[in-house]
């Protein structure tokens, strides 16, 4: 039996999410006639508080839908250094929207305020540099190690956004992680985002989808960009229960897998090849081993061992806990780091 620990995306649905998805009622999406993916969007958008919501099949487009709606080409974007938006989307802000990033230098995929308003004052009234549009946070950080944000600090950013008339996007892949580990609402949220994108299918555990939030004339937006993005699907309502389910069913147990994965956490700070351990919120494990080692050596004597990790370079090892990770999982994994 292989234990993947490659990400929480490797999950399969789950007995009563199958079922959800084979009894569902769809139409053409297209034609807004799909009952399913109407409540799906209905459903989250009320959650957060928001006015609407809108299917998306990956949430590298349900972000770059989100960038593309808030700026013009040769706009500028703010985020951090670690950034899935720009790190992981293959270029999408500058491809799709011709949008420039700032990377700021924060500390575990989050900046402070006073380092986005150095950032915006810096070039305010240079017409020499980009005009400013845009700040995009993401809450878990990926690159990060699951790390969550502090949402004072996320208020204080906020006001730094209307002060510069600066439009503000979450990267929420992962946010109800966060919500879960901090004790935190989704309406909190919605609140003070202008769009939120929401993954269904990392630790939610739906095979598919992402959904993006925001006002009706953002979504009616969206609707167009992801028409132009391809992304416009027919009966989706199967995608959608699943999506349902998810929300219903899988949320309060993800304080099952962060457990687990600080579980992990201190095998390996207790294992003699590891070097650190960076600190563990949420599902997401990131370590280095010692210099005397090379990574992919240690990736192979897991492999071996049937565990699958991954490298994020420079020196960064990730582990991802999820549904389908079991405890008789767990037991294995903190014997076989025990015993390497």
């Amino acid at each position: 039996m292989q234990i993947n620990l490659i990400s929480d995306t490797v999950t399969k649905p789950t007995k009563g999410m199958l079922k959800a998805m084979l009894n569902a009622e769809v139409g053409d999406d297209v034609f807004k006639t799909d009952p399913t993916v109407n409540k799906l969007q209905e459903k989250i958008a009320k959650m957060f508080g928001m006015e609407d919501a809108l299917f998306f099949p990956s949430g590298t487009m349900a972000n770059q839908t989100g960038i593309k709606i808030h700026t013009q080409p040769g706009d500028k974007m703010f985020c951090d250094k670690y950034a899935h938006v720009y790190n992981y989307e293959g270029g999408g802000a500058a491809a799709n929207s011709g949008v420039t990033s700032h990377l700021i230098d924060g500390s575990r995929g989050m900046f402070t305020t006073n380092q986005l308003s150095e950032a915006v004052l810096g070039g305010r009234s240079d017409i020499h540099v980009p005009y400013a549009r845009l700040v995009t946070l993401e809450n878990t950080t990926n690159k990060g190690g699951g790390a969550c944000w502090d949402f004072e600090e996320i208020l204080k950013i906020k006001k730094v956004c209307t002060a510069n008339n600066l439009a503000l996007h979450l990267d929420g892949a992962r946010l109800f992680n966060a919500l879960v580990a901090k004790n935190e609402t989704p309406k909190q949220y919605g609140e003070v985002f202008d769009t939120i994108s929401i993954c269904l299918s990392k630790g939610l555990g739906a095979p598919i989808g992402s959904v993006l939030l925001g006002t009706k004339k953002h979504i009616e937006k969206a609707l167009r960009v992801r028409k132009l993005f391809g992304g416009a699907m027919r009966q989706v309502g199967y995608l959608a229960a699943a999506g349902i389910y998810a929300l219903d069913n899988h949320v309060e147990r993800l304080a099952i897998d962060h457990t687990r994965a600080k579980i992990i956490g201190v095998a390996l700070q207790n294992c003699e090849l590891v070097k650190n351990v960076e600190p563990i919120e949420t599902n997401i494990i990131i370590f280095n081993v010692i210099d005397s080692i090379n990574e992919q050596d240690f990736i192979q004597r897991l492999n071996r061992a049937g565990i699958s990790l991954i490298s994020m370079g420079q020196g960064k090892l990730r582990m991802v806990t999820h549904l389908d990770f079991t405890e008789e999982m767990l037991e294995r994994v903190v014997s076989t780091l025990e015993n390497i």
